[in-house]
């Protein structure tokens, strides 16, 4: 982990960030939020070992940690979290997954539909409308699919606290300032 290089460029933004990957241990957890961030994002190892997850949850607050959870949805609408870099299913639904969090005080999932990442040909919002409604405690980062400022403003009323943007701001379809002009208070 490059924890000089990320608590430089954290201190270098007011901005809160949260950053992941490859978070495995409380010493990881513990290093990051110390090198400034604000959230810590947990992605395989909420599915693999949930219990200590939790636990991190108990001890640093629910509100610095996010669950990253990569859904594939099969034919049958099933929505299975993949992990191993989507190489593999863990066979856990994504709502059996919420539901094992919400007893620690879960607020942050981010939540990507793994058929529309990187494809800039919209998001999924049926499945964002649908999980904000299931779970209003949660606030829900829809991830995966967006293309242009309408799929932006298509989220809007979703339910969703949040979007993660990649391939469009990389290939310029809009800007970072376009992006927050259409979302308003919410956080990208």
């Amino acid at each position: 982990r490059q924890l000089p290089l990320i608590a430089q460029l954290l201190s270098a933004t007011e901005a809160p960030v949260q950053v992941g990957g490859g978070v495995r241990s409380e010493q990881d957890v513990a290093d990051l939020l110390a090198a400034g961030a604000s959230r810590v994002v947990i992605g395989s190892t909420a599915v693999k070992s949930p219990a200590l997850v939790a636990s991190w949850m108990e001890k640093y607050g629910p509100e610095r940690i996010v669950l990253a959870l990569d859904v594939n949805i099969d034919a049958q609408g099933n929505r299975h979290i993949a992990v191993a870099g989507w190489q593999e299913n863990s066979g856990v639904t994504i709502e059996a997954l919420i539901e094992r969090f919400l007893p620690a005080g879960l607020k942050h999932v981010l939540c990507t539909d793994i058929s529309r990442d990187g494809t800039l040909s919209g998001t999924n919002i049926e499945l964002y409308r649908d999980l904000c409604a299931r779970y209003p405690s949660v606030g829900f980062q829809a991830s995966g699919g967006i293309g242009g400022i309408e799929d932006i403003e298509a989220l809007k009323g979703s339910g969703v606290k949040g979007i993660i943007l990649g391939r469009a701001l990389l290939e310029g379809k809009f800007s970072v300032g376009d992006a927050i002009a259409c979302w308003g208070n919410g956080s990208l």
